[in-house]
């Protein structure tokens, strides 16, 4: 297994179970990718995820490698309401946590004109789209005829009267048209921006993300979600895989026309049966991970924005009615879209995610607070002067926060994986799990199913499926 990411331990602790040894190395000296934490005088931040939608990935995993169910190794809470959203004419909406009928109403109380109605008939749709959508893109291998989930966008897109389009419409284009309001689109456009997608390229089907949230909901895990990086590892432990960390591959052994093991930097050469890979394979052209067959779709020259991060120490209590999430919009929302290709120059405002927890595990004692600020960005010229931009934004999420702030860490991520999309002629699917090369595979958020942890735990599993079933395994049930 080559990295400790989400994806790669959820694979091993499956093939563990089903009998087989399981070596992870990990270049770095801890597991979980992405799924990090912080810690200073006393605060502790989660620098990756901060929240975990689909919990059901997880607890699958936990039935599936262990007498313990996942409630028993972490401590996993509902967050209600699911998330404010703040605009900058001062409206805001609060998104109460997996209830449809609760953010009908609360839309239509906050933004009115119809726009509760419009919502629930969106949402509709969307549910027709998941429908379609959920076996192939998040439960099933990518079989050989992948190439059919380009040509079939599954959002059910209304279209204007009389009104013939040679191409299905994008998901900023379905959402002007069928939602109107500027805010509700802005608000439904967050949860593909999170993804750093833009929302004027971006397939109808993307309309999955927000619905998958809607109907799911949102969950925290107390001490922070690297509680749950935690807890997948030490089941792995429990399950007798053995990690090697700050052992860096360097290159996959090849014997008979199939992945034997693999080399190490410092030299040494470890043999394996199988080699699964938990690495970005738009990096390894020429590599046994590349796979030409998927280069006329796979827009690999596409913009790919990462995760421009803020961790804030705070004195002074959490105020008891303050919201775990709140997103505050940006001002000029096609100037960040725009920025979003080409930069964050000086004066554009991106959309801020503001989380606060309120867990007494992440601060020094009750009269301090820790918070954790994000945004997508491209090419952030001046990284403080960009902090200072999400911090003033953050203001109008947390009272008094500047006359509050003890100190600030900035934290910079590199792209962001986002789930396989179906439509926009599969630029937006992943390479699939199995590779050119028999016996080696791809495992994580940069392989099918993609990006996200719901979508990082399916892999493995779709990886360990494959690996103990064959080429007959038809997916997870």
């Amino acid at each position: 297994m080559i990295g400790a990411g989400m994806g790669a331990m959820a694979a091993a602790a499956r093939l563990a179970v089903a009998g087989h040894r399981v070596t992870v190395f990990e270049r770095e000296e801890t597991y979980g990718g992405s799924v990090r934490s912080f810690e200073r005088d006393g605060f502790r931040f989660d620098t990756g995820p901060g929240l975990l939608p689909l919990p059901a990935v997880y607890r699958d995993l936990f039935l599936k490698t262990g007498k313990q169910p996942l409630e028993d190794c972490v401590d996993l809470v509902q967050v209600d309401p699911a998330v404010r959203h703040l605009f900058a004419d001062g409206t805001d909406v609060f998104v109460p946590n997996a209830s449809r009928a609760g953010t009908v109403d609360a839309i239509e109380a906050a933004l009115g004109g119809g726009t509760g109605e419009r919502w629930a008939r969106f949402l509709n749709r969307a549910r027709e789209a998941w429908d379609r959508a959920r076996r192939p893109l998040l439960e099933e291998p990518l079989w050989e005829d992948w190439r059919v989930l380009g040509e079939r966008d599954p959002y059910p897109a209304v279209r204007k009267s009389g009104l013939l389009r040679k191409r299905p419409p994008t998901f900023a284009e379905a959402m002007r048209h069928e939602l109107a309001d500027p805010r509700l689109i802005a608000l439904v456009e967050s949860s593909v921006l999170a993804y750093g997608l833009d929302p004027r390229t971006a397939p109808a089907s993307a309309a999955v993300l927000p619905y998958m949230e809607q109907a799911f909901g949102t969950w925290y895990v107390r001490g922070g979600i690297r509680e749950l990086a935690t807890a997948v590892y030490e089941r792995c432990v429990q399950r007798r895989v053995q990690f090697a960390f700050g052992a860096e591959v360097v290159g996959i052994v090849e014997k008979d026309g199939r992945a034997a093991g693999v080399e190490l930097a410092d030299g040494s050469v470890h043999e394996a049966e199988f080699v699964v890979a938990g690495v970005d394979p738009q990096a390894l052209t020429g590599h046994p991970l590349h796979d030409p067959r998927q280069d006329a779709v796979l827009d690999t020259a596409r913009v790919r924005p990462g995760r421009f991060t803020v961790l804030l120490a705070l004195s002074g209590a959490r105020e008891d009615d303050a919201v775990h999430r709140t997103v505050v919009h940006a001002p000029d929302r096609k100037a960040e879209l725009t920025a979003l290709a080409g930069g964050f120059g000086p004066g554009v405002q991106p959309t801020v995610t503001v989380l606060r927890p309120g867990d007494p595990a992440l601060v020094p004692d009750e009269e301090h607070e820790s918070v954790v600020l994000t945004a997508v960005a491209h090419k952030v010229a001046d990284a403080e002067e960009f902090a200072d931009r999400m911090v003033t934004a953050a203001g109008q999420a947390v009272p008094g926060l500047r006359d509050r702030l003890l100190w600030r860490e900035i934290r910079t991520h590199g792209p962001v994986p986002h789930p396989s999309l179906a439509g926009a002629d599969a630029r937006y699917l992943h390479p699939s799990n199995t590779t050119r090369l028999p016996g080696l595979h791809r495992v994580g958020g940069w392989a099918h199913p993609g990006g996200g942890l719901p979508h990082a735990g399916m892999s493995g599993a779709l990886v360990a499926g494959l690996i103990v079933e064959g080429p007959d395994f038809r997916g997870s049930q």
